[in-house]
């Protein structure tokens, strides 16, 4: 005998909500030990925070885009090298880009 959809339907719905669930953990457990650092992230590899014209994940522009940043362990991020930093190393928040003119 076949199970009717209306009694199939609620298990996969609970099924996805606890997949959901377990898949959010990590991403918690990551952000203790991580920070967001800006003007680290190689072109197109940052993990978000892009500016104007990006859309997150994977956009920016350019090496060390100063708008973008990258997670980096916990305590690391003004002790990595960055080239448009004005102090030379990643920073905790966006910056202005010393390469650019203007």
């Amino acid at each position: 005998m076949t199970a009717s959809i209306t009694t199939r339907l609620p298990a996969a719905a609970l099924a996805i909500a606890l997949a959901s669930a377990f898949t959010a953990l990590p991403v918690a457990a990551q952000s203790a030990d991580k920070e967001k650092c800006f003007g680290v992230a190689a072109a197109g590899k940052n993990d978000c925070a892009a500016g104007a014209g990006t859309t997150c994940a994977g956009t920016s522009k350019t090496e060390h885009q100063a708008n973008a940043w990258s997670y980096v362990p916990k305590g690391s991020c003004m002790k990595t090298v960055s080239k448009t930093s004005p102090t030379g190393f990643g920073q905790t928040m966006a910056f202005k880009d010393m390469m650019k003119k203007g």
